[in-house]
């Protein structure tokens, strides 16, 4: 069972007042309980299961433009007792820095929203045995099927509390379910694999067993058959499940760390045109259920949805107290980053786009690291499938897609097929010319 409010709204307060009392000016303390359960299945049988349950404290105590941090999972009396005063003692001995400090207490949240986040429900480890046992029978009813890499299914439900010397105290509980399956296809002695996954706050809102099942079996068989191509330049659409790993480069991109380290790309693109003025990217932490979604961030701000790139001029940052003073802007909420980040839809029907395709290159994985948010480089192994004369016509594996951000970003064109899934969303993305290296 979580750890209550009350018990680590205690533990916070009594570590705020024994750093004061050693000498801090301002403190601040982060308390989370976490109880995680996963099981495995692989070949329709348990391969392991296991459950964990975590316990830590965060202090930060500052003197002035000092600052330090200690953490521990060890809550005995005297433990925390040495812990705050070596806390208090090394950030006598740290090094000034002039940007540091709590945020301003205009910034904290003082109105805590219900954005239905946690799942009461408790479900067994029977429910979830038998959840995985269907996911299974549905991978192997289809024939080309011949052996699945693992299903397994993870419930984590947390309770935390923030606090600090500036009055603000409150947290919240969270929960998520995850259910993941891949499966593996043969077809003439070659093998392919792929997956399908379902993440919610709540159980009853996974996808269904069977679905996920077979939503793995079908992606695996379309894989099979793949097939080196020749090099050259091409169309390029990324399908919706791997057209937010752009979105995520973005979003290292305009970080206030990186702005404020000027190390990114786009350092000098604020307020400036650098997408289709087809592309709108929300941040949008208010969303109830949603799997990013959190009442305040990790500095206590308080939660606004924001327009990053509006028309495709890029309008916001993700700003924290520190790097926004840096910076010379205010803190937006963002501090640990995005929350319920996607690009909005646009208004093409994917089908109608593949229909309309002479030739064209269908990502459906990505393999390794994308983007370099230093330069915009972009270079990335992919899978995939051929579009020809307007249809699906062979699977593709083994090639590399590249170009530079920049371009990519200034020719991207969103499709119609946006779902909120995940904590990071995009409809299918279109980009006209990118090199495809293959054989």
């Amino acid at each position: 069972m979580l750890k209550s409010k009350e018990y680590l709204t205690e533990l916070a307060v009594k570590c705020l007042s024994k750093a004061k009392s050693y000498g801090a000016t301002d403190v601040e303390v982060s308390l989370g309980n976490s109880i995680s359960e996963n099981i495995n299945f692989r070949e329709r049988k348990i391969e392991y299961s296991e459950r964990s349950e975590v316990l830590s404290l965060g202090l930060t105590t500052y003197i002035e433009k000092k600052k330090s941090n200690v953490s521990t999972s060890n809550f005995d009396e005297a433990n925390l007792e040495t812990l705050v005063e070596r806390c208090v003692q090394c950030t006598k001995v740290s090094p000034d820095d002039k940007y540091v400090g709590l945020g301003d207490e205009d910034i904290f949240e003082k109105t805590v929203l219900d954005l239905d986040l946690y799942d009461e429900k408790n479900l067994t480890s029977n429910f979830k045995k038998e959840f995985l046992e269907e996911v299974e029978n549905a991978v192997f009813s289809v024939p080309q099927i011949k052996n699945s890499n693992g299903s397994s299914f993870s419930e984590n439900k947390s309770n935390f509390i923030l606090a600090n010397s500036k009055g603000f105290c409150n947290g919240y509980k969270s929960s998520s379910f995850t259910v993941f399956c891949e499966a593996l296809a043969e077809l003439n002695g070659q093998m392919e694999r792929d997956y399908e996954i379902s993440v919610s706050r709540f159980a009853e809102d996974l996808s269904k067993p069977n679905i996920i099942g077979l939503e793995a079996a079908k992606k695996a068989c379309k894989r099979l058959g793949a097939k080196k191509i020749k090099s050259g330049k091409m169309t390029v659409i990324f399908d919706k499940r791997v057209a937010r790993s752009l979105l995520s480069t973005f979003s290292s991109a305009i970080s206030g760390s990186a702005f404020a380290r000027g190390t990114s790309f786009l350092k000098d693109s604020l307020n400036k045109k650098i997408f289709t003025k087809d592309i709108n990217i929300i941040d949008n932490p208010l969303i109830k259920k949603g799997m990013g979604s959190q009442l305040f961030d990790s500095e206590g701000a308080k939660n606004e949805r924001l327009t990053l790139v509006s028309g495709g001029v890029l309008k916001e940052l993700f700003l924290d107290s520190y790097n926004a003073r840096i910076l010379k802007m205010e803190s937006n909420g963002r501090c640990g980053g995005s929350t319920n980040l996607y690009i909005d839809n646009g208004s093409i029907d994917l089908k109608k786009m593949i229909s309309d395709q002479k030739k064209a290159f269908f990502v459906t994985e990505l393999i390794g690291r994308a983007g370099d948010i230093t330069n915009g480089n972009y270079s990335v192994g992919a899978s995939g499938i051929m579009i020809e004369n307007g249809e699906f016509a062979y699977a593709v594996n083994e090639v590399t897609i590249a170009s530079n951000l920049v371009d990519m970003f200034k020719n991207l064109i969103p499709m119609n097929d946006l779902e909120l899934k995940t904590s990071t969303n995009s409809p299918s993305l279109m980009i006209d010319t990118m090199t495809v290296a293959g054989k």
